[in-house]
């Protein structure tokens, strides 16, 4: 019997088996978890990943590698034979130093992309960026292009800045959807970047707000809710959401193996339900972002740091 036929779900329902009044508009049968052991914790785990995602962010460093390395088309292949049969979309984060190859090779292998140009303080790193996200565009590689990735949120431009890259990449190419990733409550604080996306591309993390495992769904349902609120009729998609599998704790957020495998499974059947555009965080562990993150920054993924399934 298929863990999915509803006998470990309950419709609609919070931890405490009250309604949600947040989520009325959507379908939401929280699955409870307190009936299911840990060996079927496992099945249904590889259960939701085998019946797929919409989207996955891609994960492009081996162990011992890190931002500024150059990577190669073989290693990008190699992850995205991986990914393809689980996921119909994949996220790219950067236009060079080898991400460039991402959204090439996952065209050649049917997948869909969203082509993210990096942006920091660097102005000439921008620029490649930008230069490099059109030219991915005009060989036909591009789906939808982010433009700047919580570039607001780390303060590293001005919005000045941000909205000029933005309408020169929509100028640039018309006809596909341009948008700009940050955190769900920057849409509501920055109106006029959110004016001038195509599509908002909002990142949701329960975990790094301290929200405990059990009310990380509705929490990540409000965060989506914020984003769609300030998007007035836009399309919205969630770039990011996950949850870690090791490293410690923030606040009520605890990273384990059984809090990795509860958020993914309950986040993919929200989703699935209710038809909502998302990239899950992320696809393979990357040692590198212990320094940015601490060590949960490591375990992030649905593959660990070899390439093998977790659970």
């Amino acid at each position: 019997m298929s863990y999915r036929e509803g006998h470990y779900y309950s419709s609609n329902e919070n931890s405490n088996g009250n309604s949600n009044e947040n989520t009325s508009e959507y379908v939401n049968h929280n699955i409870v978890f307190s009936k299911i052991s840990s060996k079927n914790l496992t099945a249904l785990w590889n259960e939701t990943l085998e019946n797929g995602m919409h989207g996955i962010c891609f994960s492009l460093y081996e162990d011992g590698q890190k931002p500024g390395d150059i990577i190669t088309a073989e290693q990008v292949n190699r992850r995205i034979q991986i990914l393809k049969p689980h996921s119909k979309w994949v996220r790219s984060f950067s236009c060079i130093e080898g991400n460039e190859h991402i959204p090439r090779i996952a065209h050649q292998n049917g997948m869909k992309t969203l082509v993210g140009a990096w942006l920091g303080n660097d102005l000439e790193l921008n620029e490649r960026e930008i230069t490099s996200l059109i030219e991915l565009a005009k060989e036909g590689c591009v789906d939808i292009a982010a433009v700047g990735n919580e570039v607001m949120y780390r303060g590293d431009l001005t919005e000045e800045q941000l909205l000029e890259y933005i309408n020169r990449v929509k100028l640039a190419f018309p006809n596909i959807p341009v948008g700009y990733v940050d955190a769900y409550y920057e849409f509501s604080h920055r109106p006029n970047i959110t004016n001038a996306c195509d599509v908002i591309l909002t990142n949701c993390y329960p975990y790094w707000e301290g929200c405990p495992i059990e009310h990380s769904l509705n929490h990540m349902i409000s965060m989506f809710n914020s984003a769609k609120d300030s998007g007035q009729g836009k399309r919205v998609i969630i770039t990011e959401t996950g949850w870690p599998s090791e490293g410690g704790f923030l606040k009520g957020a605890v990273a384990s193996n059984e809090n990795a495998m509860k958020y993914f499974i309950e986040t993919s059947s929200w989703c699935k339900k209710n038809n909502i555009e998302i990239f899950y965080f992320s696809s393979f562990d990357e040692s590198w972002k212990v320094g940015p993150e601490g060590e949960v920054g490591a375990y992030w993924g649905l593959w660990d740091k070899n390439e093998k399934l977790k659970f």
